[in-house]
Protein backbone atom coordinates (compact mmCIF):
# COMPACT_ATOMS: atom_id res chain seq x y z
CA UNK A 1 0.00 0.00 0.00
CA UNK A 2 2.61 2.58 0.88
CA UNK A 3 4.55 1.48 -2.29
CA UNK A 4 1.32 2.97 -4.42
CA UNK A 5 1.09 5.49 -2.26
CA UNK A 6 4.36 6.64 -3.01
CA UNK A 7 3.92 5.99 -6.53
CA UNK A 8 1.28 8.35 -6.64
CA UNK A 9 2.75 11.13 -4.86
CA UNK A 10 5.52 10.55 -7.10
CA UNK A 11 3.57 10.86 -10.38
CA UNK A 12 1.71 13.69 -9.08
CA UNK A 13 5.33 15.72 -8.63
CA UNK A 14 6.19 14.73 -11.94
CA UNK A 15 3.35 16.28 -13.21
CA UNK A 16 3.20 19.25 -11.43
CA UNK A 17 7.14 19.95 -12.38
CA UNK A 18 6.07 19.94 -15.84
CA UNK A 19 3.05 22.15 -15.66
CA UNK A 20 5.22 24.95 -13.54
CA UNK A 21 7.54 24.54 -16.49
CA UNK A 22 4.57 24.85 -18.94
CA UNK A 23 3.36 27.46 -16.90
CA UNK A 24 6.82 29.69 -16.06
CA UNK A 25 6.56 33.53 -16.56
CA UNK A 26 7.90 34.50 -20.24
CA UNK A 27 10.76 36.95 -19.32
CA UNK A 28 14.12 37.63 -20.70
CA UNK A 29 17.65 36.80 -20.13
CA UNK A 30 17.81 40.40 -17.60
CA UNK A 31 14.69 39.13 -15.85
CA UNK A 32 12.31 41.61 -17.46
CA UNK A 33 8.72 40.12 -18.03
CA UNK A 34 7.05 40.08 -21.51
CA UNK A 35 4.11 42.85 -21.77
CA UNK A 36 1.20 42.21 -24.09
CA UNK A 37 -0.26 44.89 -26.36
CA UNK A 38 -3.16 44.62 -24.42
CA UNK A 39 -1.38 44.81 -21.66
CA UNK A 40 -0.29 48.51 -22.28
CA UNK A 41 -3.55 50.13 -21.65
CA UNK A 42 -2.18 53.36 -21.43
CA UNK A 43 -1.32 53.12 -24.90
CA UNK A 44 -4.64 52.96 -26.07
CA UNK A 45 -7.20 53.25 -23.56
CA UNK A 46 -7.79 57.09 -24.82
CA UNK A 47 -7.89 56.51 -28.36
CA UNK A 48 -11.13 54.25 -27.45
CA UNK A 49 -13.18 56.83 -25.32
CA UNK A 50 -16.42 57.82 -26.36
CA UNK A 51 -16.23 55.69 -29.21
CA UNK A 52 -17.99 52.43 -30.24
CA UNK A 53 -15.96 49.58 -30.29
CA UNK A 54 -15.98 46.34 -32.24
CA UNK A 55 -13.42 43.60 -30.88
CA UNK A 56 -12.49 40.27 -32.46
CA UNK A 57 -11.39 38.33 -29.75
CA UNK A 58 -11.10 34.74 -28.13
CA UNK A 59 -9.80 32.91 -24.85
CA UNK A 60 -6.65 34.26 -25.46
CA UNK A 61 -7.81 38.32 -25.42
CA UNK A 62 -6.22 38.24 -21.48
CA UNK A 63 -5.36 41.14 -19.74
CA UNK A 64 -3.15 40.36 -16.60
CA UNK A 65 -5.96 37.69 -16.61
CA UNK A 66 -8.66 39.63 -17.21
CA UNK A 67 -10.46 39.24 -20.73
CA UNK A 68 -10.24 42.18 -22.66
CA UNK A 69 -13.65 42.65 -22.78
CA UNK A 70 -14.30 42.89 -19.43
CA UNK A 71 -11.33 45.24 -18.95
CA UNK A 72 -12.76 47.82 -21.03
CA UNK A 73 -16.42 47.82 -20.29
CA UNK A 74 -14.47 48.46 -17.20
CA UNK A 75 -12.80 51.25 -18.26
CA UNK A 76 -16.25 52.87 -19.66
CA UNK A 77 -14.98 51.90 -23.01
CA UNK A 78 -18.45 51.32 -25.24
CA UNK A 79 -18.06 47.70 -26.46
CA UNK A 80 -20.63 47.40 -29.54
CA UNK A 81 -20.32 44.13 -30.84
CA UNK A 82 -17.55 40.81 -30.66
CA UNK A 83 -16.33 39.07 -34.23
CA UNK A 84 -15.48 35.60 -33.06
CA UNK A 85 -12.62 33.18 -35.43
CA UNK A 86 -12.90 29.65 -35.82
CA UNK A 87 -12.83 27.96 -32.03
CA UNK A 88 -15.55 30.52 -31.10
CA UNK A 89 -15.55 33.53 -28.49
CA UNK A 90 -14.74 30.84 -25.44
CA UNK A 91 -12.11 28.83 -27.86
CA UNK A 92 -13.77 25.58 -27.38
CA UNK A 93 -15.48 24.98 -30.45
CA UNK A 94 -14.20 21.72 -32.75
CA UNK A 95 -11.86 22.65 -35.35
CA UNK A 96 -13.47 23.57 -38.94
CA UNK A 97 -16.75 23.95 -36.72
CA UNK A 98 -19.79 26.28 -38.07
CA UNK A 99 -20.25 28.92 -35.73
CA UNK A 100 -23.72 30.39 -34.84
CA UNK A 101 -24.14 34.04 -33.77
CA UNK A 102 -24.89 34.49 -29.69
CA UNK A 103 -24.98 37.20 -26.97
CA UNK A 104 -22.16 37.16 -23.94
CA UNK A 105 -24.08 36.02 -20.88
CA UNK A 106 -21.76 38.00 -18.41
CA UNK A 107 -22.10 41.13 -20.74
CA UNK A 108 -24.94 41.08 -22.85
CA UNK A 109 -22.78 42.23 -26.14
CA UNK A 110 -23.94 40.59 -29.48
CA UNK A 111 -21.05 37.84 -30.61
CA UNK A 112 -20.93 37.82 -34.38
CA UNK A 113 -19.24 34.43 -35.79
CA UNK A 114 -16.71 35.28 -38.31
CA UNK A 115 -16.46 31.02 -39.08
CA UNK A 116 -20.13 30.66 -39.69
CA UNK A 117 -22.12 31.90 -43.25
CA UNK A 118 -19.67 34.85 -43.03
CA UNK A 119 -15.92 35.12 -42.20
CA UNK A 120 -15.59 38.80 -42.98
CA UNK A 121 -17.38 41.88 -41.45
CA UNK A 122 -20.00 42.93 -43.19
CA UNK A 123 -20.39 46.81 -44.13
CA UNK A 124 -24.09 46.32 -42.60
CA UNK A 125 -22.07 45.03 -39.25
CA UNK A 126 -19.55 47.67 -39.51
CA UNK A 127 -21.81 51.00 -40.03
CA UNK A 128 -21.90 51.52 -36.04
CA UNK A 129 -18.29 50.93 -35.29
CA UNK A 130 -16.23 53.69 -35.23
CA UNK A 131 -13.01 51.29 -34.25
CA UNK A 132 -12.05 47.90 -34.44
CA UNK A 133 -9.90 46.01 -31.93
CA UNK A 134 -8.03 42.49 -32.67
CA UNK A 135 -6.36 40.79 -29.74
CA UNK A 136 -5.72 37.26 -30.44
CA UNK A 137 -3.51 34.80 -30.14
CA UNK A 138 -1.71 33.47 -33.05
CA UNK A 139 -0.20 29.96 -33.24
CA UNK A 140 2.78 30.91 -36.05
CA UNK A 141 1.68 28.61 -38.83
CA UNK A 142 0.16 29.74 -42.15
CA UNK A 143 -2.42 27.29 -41.55
CA UNK A 144 -4.00 28.72 -38.49
CA UNK A 145 -6.92 30.83 -39.20
CA UNK A 146 -7.04 33.46 -37.01
CA UNK A 147 -4.35 35.08 -39.18
CA UNK A 148 -6.78 34.73 -42.48
CA UNK A 149 -9.61 36.01 -39.95
CA UNK A 150 -6.92 38.86 -39.23
CA UNK A 151 -6.73 39.30 -43.26
CA UNK A 152 -10.70 39.40 -43.37
CA UNK A 153 -10.90 42.31 -40.93
CA UNK A 154 -8.03 43.84 -43.03
CA UNK A 155 -10.36 43.67 -45.81
CA UNK A 156 -13.43 44.51 -44.13
CA UNK A 157 -12.02 47.83 -42.09
CA UNK A 158 -10.01 49.08 -46.03
CA UNK A 159 -13.16 48.72 -47.60
CA UNK A 160 -14.97 50.59 -45.36
CA UNK A 161 -13.02 53.56 -43.88
CA UNK A 162 -12.68 51.97 -40.46
CA UNK A 163 -9.50 52.06 -37.97
CA UNK A 164 -7.90 48.68 -36.37
CA UNK A 165 -5.86 48.67 -33.53
CA UNK A 166 -3.90 45.66 -33.19
CA UNK A 167 -2.55 44.52 -29.73
CA UNK A 168 0.16 42.55 -30.64
CA UNK A 169 1.46 39.62 -29.13
CA UNK A 170 4.47 37.06 -29.24
CA UNK A 171 4.78 34.26 -31.71
CA UNK A 172 5.40 30.88 -30.18
CA UNK A 173 7.33 29.87 -33.31
CA UNK A 174 9.15 33.70 -33.75
CA UNK A 175 12.20 31.96 -33.36
CA UNK A 176 12.65 30.47 -37.04
CA UNK A 177 11.16 30.34 -40.41
CA UNK A 178 10.99 27.55 -42.52
CA UNK A 179 8.87 25.28 -45.13
CA UNK A 180 7.55 25.99 -48.54
CA UNK A 181 6.18 29.37 -49.36
CA UNK A 182 2.47 29.22 -50.33
CA UNK A 183 1.87 29.34 -54.07
CA UNK A 184 -1.20 31.46 -55.32
CA UNK A 185 -3.58 29.42 -56.84
CA UNK A 186 -3.56 27.20 -53.71
CA UNK A 187 -4.80 30.34 -51.49
CA UNK A 188 -7.52 29.66 -49.10
CA UNK A 189 -8.85 29.93 -46.05
CA UNK A 190 -6.04 27.83 -44.50
CA UNK A 191 -3.40 29.46 -46.51
CA UNK A 192 -4.20 33.43 -47.43
CA UNK A 193 -0.48 34.88 -47.71
CA UNK A 194 2.65 33.73 -49.78
CA UNK A 195 4.30 33.22 -46.50
CA UNK A 196 6.11 29.60 -45.08
CA UNK A 197 4.13 27.53 -43.17
CA UNK A 198 6.44 29.03 -40.18
CA UNK A 199 6.37 32.86 -41.43
CA UNK A 200 8.45 34.02 -37.95
CA UNK A 201 6.05 37.26 -37.78
CA UNK A 202 3.72 38.31 -34.92
CA UNK A 203 -0.04 39.35 -36.05
CA UNK A 204 1.54 42.88 -36.04
CA UNK A 205 3.90 42.38 -38.28
CA UNK A 206 1.85 39.93 -40.53
CA UNK A 207 -0.93 43.30 -41.03
CA UNK A 208 2.25 45.46 -41.69
CA UNK A 209 3.55 43.12 -44.66
CA UNK A 210 -0.41 42.40 -46.06
CA UNK A 211 -0.22 45.99 -46.46
CA UNK A 212 2.69 46.70 -47.94
CA UNK A 213 2.63 44.21 -50.16
CA UNK A 214 -0.71 45.20 -51.24
CA UNK A 215 -2.73 41.67 -50.72
CA UNK A 216 -5.72 43.44 -49.88
CA UNK A 217 -8.44 43.28 -52.23
CA UNK A 218 -7.78 46.34 -55.09
CA UNK A 219 -4.58 47.37 -53.34
CA UNK A 220 -6.44 48.51 -50.44
CA UNK A 221 -4.85 49.55 -47.54
CA UNK A 222 -6.33 48.91 -43.90
CA UNK A 223 -5.80 52.15 -41.81
CA UNK A 224 -3.67 50.28 -38.72
CA UNK A 225 -2.06 50.86 -35.69
CA UNK A 226 -0.06 48.37 -33.77
CA UNK A 227 0.31 48.07 -30.11
CA UNK A 228 4.04 46.26 -30.23
CA UNK A 229 4.78 43.37 -27.04
CA UNK A 230 7.52 44.96 -24.60
CA UNK A 231 10.54 42.94 -24.10
CA UNK A 232 10.17 40.91 -27.14
CA UNK A 233 11.97 39.57 -29.91
CA UNK A 234 12.33 37.01 -31.79
CA UNK A 235 15.45 35.28 -30.63
CA UNK A 236 12.65 34.47 -27.64
CA UNK A 237 10.15 31.13 -27.28
CA UNK A 238 7.32 32.68 -25.98
CA UNK A 239 5.14 30.13 -23.70
CA UNK A 240 1.48 30.70 -24.10
CA UNK A 241 -0.30 30.95 -21.16
CA UNK A 242 -3.25 29.96 -22.81
CA UNK A 243 -4.02 27.66 -25.10
CA UNK A 244 -4.66 29.26 -28.71
CA UNK A 245 -7.40 26.37 -29.86
CA UNK A 246 -8.98 23.29 -28.02
CA UNK A 247 -6.24 21.01 -29.55
CA UNK A 248 -2.68 22.89 -28.77
CA UNK A 249 -2.61 22.08 -24.91
CA UNK A 250 0.64 23.00 -24.31
CA UNK A 251 4.36 23.79 -25.78
CA UNK A 252 4.96 20.91 -27.36
CA UNK A 253 1.69 20.80 -29.19
CA UNK A 254 2.47 23.98 -30.28
CA UNK A 255 6.18 23.46 -31.39
CA UNK A 256 5.23 19.86 -33.19
CA UNK A 257 1.76 21.47 -34.94
CA UNK A 258 3.52 22.55 -38.21
CA UNK A 259 5.00 19.17 -38.62
CA UNK A 260 2.12 16.68 -37.82
CA UNK A 261 -0.40 19.56 -39.53
CA UNK A 262 -0.22 17.61 -42.92
CA UNK A 263 -1.40 14.19 -41.13
CA UNK A 264 -4.61 15.77 -40.92
CA UNK A 265 -5.01 15.06 -44.64
CA UNK A 266 -4.56 11.42 -43.92
CA UNK A 267 -5.70 8.37 -41.88
CA UNK A 268 -3.16 8.89 -39.38
CA UNK A 269 -4.34 9.85 -35.94
CA UNK A 270 -2.34 12.82 -34.69
CA UNK A 271 -4.24 12.69 -31.15
CA UNK A 272 -7.50 13.68 -31.32
CA UNK A 273 -9.86 12.42 -29.25
CA UNK A 274 -7.37 12.04 -26.55
CA UNK A 275 -5.64 14.04 -23.93
CA UNK A 276 -2.45 14.81 -25.89
CA UNK A 277 -3.48 16.06 -29.28
CA UNK A 278 -0.33 16.89 -31.81
CA UNK A 279 2.09 14.88 -29.25
CA UNK A 280 1.51 11.32 -30.74
CA UNK A 281 1.12 9.93 -34.28
CA UNK A 282 -0.52 6.11 -34.48
CA UNK A 283 -2.79 4.28 -36.90
CA UNK A 284 -4.39 0.82 -36.43
CA UNK A 285 -2.07 -1.46 -37.44
CA UNK A 286 1.20 -2.29 -35.46
CA UNK A 287 3.77 -1.88 -38.27
CA UNK A 288 3.71 1.92 -37.17
CA UNK A 289 5.56 1.33 -33.34
CA UNK A 290 4.41 0.37 -29.81
CA UNK A 291 2.74 3.12 -28.38
CA UNK A 292 -0.97 2.99 -28.30
CA UNK A 293 -3.98 5.15 -27.81
CA UNK A 294 -7.36 5.11 -28.37
CA UNK A 295 -9.13 8.33 -29.97
CA UNK A 296 -12.88 8.82 -28.45
CA UNK A 297 -15.13 11.99 -28.35
CA UNK A 298 -14.12 14.66 -25.67
CA UNK A 299 -16.42 17.78 -25.20
CA UNK A 300 -15.09 20.52 -26.23
CA UNK A 301 -12.20 19.23 -27.85
CA UNK A 302 -13.04 17.11 -30.58
CA UNK A 303 -15.55 15.12 -32.27
CA UNK A 304 -15.65 12.24 -34.16
CA UNK A 305 -11.68 11.99 -34.43
CA UNK A 306 -9.89 9.99 -36.79
CA UNK A 307 -9.65 6.36 -36.36
CA UNK A 308 -12.18 6.43 -32.91
CA UNK A 309 -12.51 3.98 -31.25
CA UNK A 310 -9.59 2.08 -32.06
CA UNK A 311 -5.99 0.84 -30.93
CA UNK A 312 -3.85 3.34 -32.76
CA UNK A 313 0.03 2.05 -32.47
CA UNK A 314 2.93 4.28 -33.78
CA UNK A 315 5.14 6.77 -31.53
CA UNK A 316 4.60 9.00 -28.59
CA UNK A 317 6.03 12.57 -28.67
CA UNK A 318 5.91 13.77 -25.12
CA UNK A 319 9.12 13.24 -23.69
CA UNK A 320 10.49 15.93 -26.01
CA UNK A 321 11.65 18.98 -25.36
CA UNK A 322 9.62 21.74 -26.74
CA UNK A 323 12.61 23.99 -27.62
CA UNK A 324 14.42 21.91 -29.32
CA UNK A 325 11.55 21.31 -31.97
CA UNK A 326 11.35 23.05 -35.32
CA UNK A 327 9.36 22.24 -38.70
CA UNK A 328 10.53 18.76 -40.38
CA UNK A 329 9.03 16.09 -42.82
CA UNK A 330 10.65 13.09 -41.21
CA UNK A 331 7.09 12.20 -39.19
CA UNK A 332 5.41 12.44 -42.41
CA UNK A 333 7.94 10.49 -44.67
CA UNK A 334 8.81 7.93 -42.32
CA UNK A 335 4.46 6.60 -41.94
CA UNK A 336 4.54 7.03 -45.53
CA UNK A 337 7.32 4.54 -46.06
CA UNK A 338 6.25 2.22 -43.55
CA UNK A 339 2.49 2.20 -44.82
CA UNK A 340 0.73 -0.50 -46.81
CA UNK A 341 -1.73 1.86 -48.04
CA UNK A 342 1.12 4.11 -49.87
CA UNK A 343 -1.59 4.69 -53.25
CA UNK A 344 -4.38 5.74 -50.44
CA UNK A 345 -2.33 7.50 -47.45
CA UNK A 346 -2.81 11.07 -49.05
CA UNK A 347 -6.67 10.19 -48.18
CA UNK A 348 -7.45 14.05 -48.55
CA UNK A 349 -4.91 14.86 -51.88
CA UNK A 350 -6.69 18.61 -52.20
CA UNK A 351 -6.77 19.17 -48.56
CA UNK A 352 -2.85 18.23 -48.49
CA UNK A 353 -1.65 20.77 -51.01
CA UNK A 354 -3.89 23.45 -49.25
CA UNK A 355 -1.93 22.55 -46.35
CA UNK A 356 1.37 22.25 -48.20
CA UNK A 357 0.58 25.53 -50.26
CA UNK A 358 1.55 23.89 -53.45
CA UNK A 359 0.85 20.28 -55.26
CA UNK A 360 4.57 19.89 -55.36
CA UNK A 361 5.10 18.19 -51.87
CA UNK A 362 3.45 15.56 -52.14
CA UNK A 363 4.69 14.03 -55.83
CA UNK A 364 8.05 14.62 -53.44
CA UNK A 365 7.01 12.24 -51.04
CA UNK A 366 5.66 9.59 -53.64
CA UNK A 367 8.86 10.01 -55.22
CA UNK A 368 11.01 8.95 -52.80
CA UNK A 369 12.59 12.47 -52.05
CA UNK A 370 14.49 12.67 -48.75
CA UNK A 371 13.57 15.60 -46.31
CA UNK A 372 16.91 17.57 -47.41
CA UNK A 373 16.35 16.96 -51.03
CA UNK A 374 12.63 18.35 -50.16
CA UNK A 375 13.95 21.81 -48.61
CA UNK A 376 16.45 22.40 -51.39
CA UNK A 377 13.49 22.88 -53.56
CA UNK A 378 11.80 25.67 -51.72
CA UNK A 379 14.95 27.03 -50.28
CA UNK A 380 15.12 30.12 -53.58
CA UNK A 381 11.59 31.59 -52.18
CA UNK A 382 12.21 31.01 -49.05
CA UNK A 383 15.26 32.98 -49.49
CA UNK A 384 13.40 35.81 -51.13
CA UNK A 385 10.44 35.63 -48.21
CA UNK A 386 12.81 36.20 -45.44
CA UNK A 387 14.47 39.55 -47.20
CA UNK A 388 10.71 40.71 -47.70
CA UNK A 389 10.06 39.60 -44.11
CA UNK A 390 12.89 42.19 -42.54
CA UNK A 391 10.92 44.84 -43.88
CA UNK A 392 8.21 44.75 -41.96
CA UNK A 393 9.55 42.90 -37.86
CA UNK A 394 8.59 45.45 -34.88
CA UNK A 395 11.06 43.26 -33.02
CA UNK A 396 14.73 42.43 -32.95
CA UNK A 397 15.28 39.09 -35.46
CA UNK A 398 16.62 35.62 -34.51
CA UNK A 399 19.64 36.04 -36.88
Amino acid sequence: MKKYLFLILLSAFISSCGKSQENKTNQTSDNKAIITGAEQSELYLDLLKNKKIALVVNQSSLVKGKHLLDFLIENKIKIVKIFAPEHGFRGNIDRGAHINNEIDEKTGVPIISMFGKNKRPTKEQLQDIDILIFDIQDAGARFFTYISSMHEVMEACAQNKKPLIILDRPNPLGDYVDGPVMQEKFKSFVGMHKIPIVHGLTVGELAQMINGESWLENNNKCELKIIKVKNYNHKMQYILPVKPSPNLPNQLSIRLYPSLCFFEATNISIGRGTEFPFQVIGFPDKIFGDSLFIPKDIEGMQINPVQEGKICYGIDLRDLIPENQHFTLKYLINFYIKSNLKDNFFSRPKWFNLLAGNNILVNQIKNGLSEEEIKKTWEKELTEYKKIRKKYLLYADFE
